[in-house]
């Protein structure tokens, strides 16, 4: 089948061993000095281990292979103990993956596996908010010397309340920031927003799945220009640029990707 799955640049690698950290489903070994895809069945292609590797020397591609197999993953996991199985349904819920986690936990059900992170599956739910009505205008220079004014020209920015055919998205460049990003990046206003739409989101504590569908939606309805992801140097964060680049595919459109990392100095990597 054809599925997405990751790809190890050999060229790049330095066999650190990093990127084990990010797959408890033990799809990835190092093999003379190199990180190796050892079984196929065991990566889910969500790419936690992208963010755990120093040399960007791994990405998320589309391919024939072999399906993966989460009663398999979670076999092989459980006979690592507890803190490595929970590590797993956690990025399962992390990802919005909640048919694989309903699956996991039913089969550590059959096989007589104490699940070690509750059954209980969380409702997403759309917030309400007085400003969901779309909006924007024009920005203007300080006349206070000494501070610097907002680049933004919209509102709402988070992804769960922006209207898919805002006015404000067609024919510009639309930056989507990770929404720690304009605490840790001073300059975020200066850098990123003029004359660019925004969108915020956290790809940790939200809905990936629901993230894929609505940019999705926003890809195709709205003549972009540009996208920029701007999300922190935390592994999960980089779950971000994944959710695009699928929604991006999903849209059909040809639309060029920048992708910026923010460290916890508040730096550009």
């Amino acid at each position: 089948m054809k599925r997405e799955i990751i790809k190890i640049h050999h060229d790049k690698c330095n066999g650190c061993g990093e990127c084990l950290k990010g797959c408890p489903e033990g799809a990835l070994q190092v093999i003379d000095g190199k990180a190796r895809l050892i079984n196929e069945a065991f990566c889910d292609g969500l790419g936690a281990c992208i963010g755990d590797c120093p040399k960007d020397a791994i990405q998320i591609i589309e391919r024939e292979a072999e399906p993966y197999d989460e009663k398999k993953v979670v076999e092989n996991i459980a006979e690592q103990g507890e803190e490595v199985l929970k590590a797993h349904l956690e990025h399962l819920k992390d990802h919005g993956q909640m048919d694989l986690f309903q699956e996991a936990i039913d089969h550590l059900e059959t096989i007589g596996v104490e699940n070690p992170v509750g059954t209980e599956k969380e409702e997403q739910k759309i917030p309400s908010c007085p400003s969901i009505k779309s909006d924007s205008w024009e920005t203007e220079r300080s006349k206070e010397e000494g501070r610097q004014t907002s680049k933004l020209d919209q509102w709402p920015v988070q992804l769960e309340l922006v209207p898919v055919d805002a006015p404000y998205f067609d024919d510009r460049d639309l930056v989507i920031a990770a929404d720690c990003v304009p605490f840790a990046y001073p300059n975020f206003h200066l850098d990123f927003l003029e004359d660019s739409s925004l969108i915020i989101g956290c790809p940790k504590l939200d809905d990936a799945s629901r993230y894929v569908e609505k940019l999705t939606e926003i890809f195709k309805r709205n003549d972009i220009q540009q996208v920029t992801v701007v999300h922190m140097e935390v592994p999960c964060c980089f779950g971000l640029n994944n959710i695009i680049d699928k929604a991006l595919s999903n849209s059909g459109k040809e639309i060029e990707k920048e992708e910026v990392t923010i460290s916890f100095k508040g730096e550009r990597k």
